[in-house]
């Protein structure tokens, strides 16, 4: 009688607002749109009431934008001055944030990005769940670009990946994405009590004017450690070498302007391996395997809580043991990799029609592994159950 003490009932839009809280976001820009607006409409809530300094003054700023066009242009040029800044949004949004997106990308620019997703395209269903914007945001922009992406799988991990997502954001010098869907974001959830962050917030690689005094300078994109992330600094650092040029046009590892192609190579093929270093940074996939299992399935995000049942149903009804990966992140962890060879089949489950997280996948795995994926999609906006998963795996086994 007493299991549900301690819990709360709280949407998961209501939670990514209280992490982004916690992460120390100050600078919040958005538009209204089905169904991400409660996430920065609980924003301004909690903000009001608990990050209003000593002489009854806003720490912070949140600016109602004209379109999402302008909430990324703004955010980006927040990450730019040291800001802690965020949007959110939804498929059509995501859409037209796409410039900026590259911009932050090639300029490297801290940002964070919540796309509740919805049921596309165009308008497609606004008040029904998906998951497909996986592909679009992945690659977001023109030309060759590559994001982090986040993909909380309960109300806890809404919490959780909000301030990991800012964390990642500065050290990484990149925008991440938070990728929820109106499932998640949208509908109450009973939760354990989330965790108090106790360690410090990450800024990354970030020179001080006193660590300027010390190097006696610095090269904005230059590579220095070897994990292809650079050094930044702020505006207003006091210091002569502190300042730099930010562009989205071509640059060298010292930030100057250059269209020379061993330039433009090298800060490409950098970014590449920066994208490579996120791997282990990210967080890691939970696996839930006995180790004998032939089957395996990878789900990620609100398809979570349907492979469980559904795995049950398959142990019981059928006496099929699988093992199970959930994905918590892309890049892709190498756990990902490991899971996929240690098994003869694995079932993707996913919320979109084009198997979405299998393309990704496939791109990242070696030709030989490959074959071993099959999918299990479900598309029809309202949320996956698990009986859909069984039947389709059951029916691809032939049984």
């Amino acid at each position: 009688m007493d299991d549900t003490d301690g819990k709360s009932i709280i949407d998961g839009n209501a939670v990514a607002a209280l992490g982004a809280m916690f992460a120390g976001v100050t600078v919040v820009t958005w538009y209204p749109i089905t169904p991400s607006s409660s996430v920065c409409e609980q924003l301004i809530d909690y903000m009001k009431k608990y990050r209003i300094g000593s002489d009854g003054k806003a720490t912070f700023a949140i600016v109602q934008a004209e379109d999402e066009l302008a909430a990324i242009g703004m955010v980006m040029g927040a990450g730019w001055a040291g800001a802690r800044a965020m949007t959110s949004t939804s498929g059509p949004g995501i859409s037209l944030m796409a410039e900026f997106a590259g911009l932050g990308y090639y300029a490297e620019i801290p940002a964070v990005i919540f796309d509740i997703q919805r049921v596309g395209p165009s308008t497609g269903l606004p008040t029904r769940t998906a998951q497909g914007d996986l592909l679009f945001t992945a690659y977001l922009s023109h030309g060759d670009t590559k994001h982090v992406m986040l993909l909380p799988g309960s109300v806890s991990e809404c919490f959780s990946m909000a301030i990991e997502a800012f964390d990642l954001a500065e050290q990484l010098q990149t925008p991440v994405f938070v990728m929820s869907d109106l499932d998640l974001g949208m509908n109450n959830w009973m939760s354990d009590p989330f965790v108090y962050p106790e360690k410090p917030l990450q800024r990354g690689k970030l020179l001080t004017a006193e660590d300027l005094r010390r190097l006696g300078g610095f090269a904005r994109y230059k590579d220095v450690d070897g994990d292809a992330i650079p050094y930044r600094t702020l505006p207003g650092t006091d210091h002569p070498a502190a300042a730099y040029f930010t562009r989205g046009s071509g640059h060298n590892e010292r930030a100057q302007y250059s269209e020379r192609p061993d330039d433009y190579h090298n800060n490409m093929e950098r970014l590449a391996r920066k994208f490579e270093t996120a791997r282990s940074l990210v967080p890691k996939p939970e696996i839930v395997a006995d180790g004998t299992s032939k089957i395996g399935i990878i789900a990620f995000g609100t398809s979570d809580y349907a492979v469980r049942e559904s795995r049950d149903q398959l142990a019981h009804e059928y006496r099929m043991g699988t093992d199970y990966l959930r994905v918590r992140a892309f890049p892709f962890n190498r756990d990902v990799h490991q899971f996929v060879e240690k098994h003869e089949r694995v079932y993707l489950v996913e919320q979109n029609r084009d198997a979405q997280m299998m393309s990704l996948l496939k791109l990242d795995l070696a030709p030989t592994e490959i074959s071993k994926l099959r999918s299990v999609r479900h598309f029809n906006g309202l949320p996956i159950d698990a009986r859909s998963v069984t039947d389709d795996i059951i029916s691809q086994e032939g049984k």
